[in-house]
């Protein structure tokens, strides 16, 4: 999948001066079926996460609370993305590297995903993942 499939997704964003709702929908705002949700959070320091890829899940990830940047890498370029709005979620299709760095105090990353947790599914070296993304093995 080239970079240019990674895109911002804006969510419905309901204000109200007793505070704000957002909701999202599978089939309406997320391009998939959603089938697994997990965050991260409490996330120290100057710490990296994700430093992986996947052969065939769909994700939309989300700063429910502060900022964190995403680093897409498709095997050819690469694009940051700066998540600081839990009313945006950044749309991110199979075969995309992805690193998560500056995250601030506080911040919570929600991920929804098109599928079960499946080991398989991952690229944890990312010279096997250059190779798959070049079409050099399966």
């Amino acid at each position: 999948m080239p970079l240019d499939d990674c895109r911002i997704i804006e969510l419905p964003k309901i204000q109200d001066q007793r505070g704000n709702l957002t909701f999202i929908e599978a089939g309406r705002h997320v391009p998939f079926e959603i089938k697994r949700v997990y965050y991260l959070y409490d996330v120290p320091g100057g710490a990296t996460r994700a430093a992986h890829g996947h052969r065939s899940l769909h994700q939309l990830m989300i700063a429910m609370s502060g900022s964190f940047d995403v680093t897409l890498d498709d095997g050819k370029e690469k694009k940051l993305f700066h998540l600081n709005r839990s009313y945006f979620g950044l749309y991110i299709p199979p075969m995309m590297w992805r690193d998560l760095d500056n995250f601030s105090s506080g911040a919570v990353c929600m991920v929804l995903a098109s599928d079960y947790y499946d080991e398989n599914d991952y690229f944890r070296n990312y010279d096997n993942f250059l190779k798959a993304a070049r079409g050099e093995n399966s």
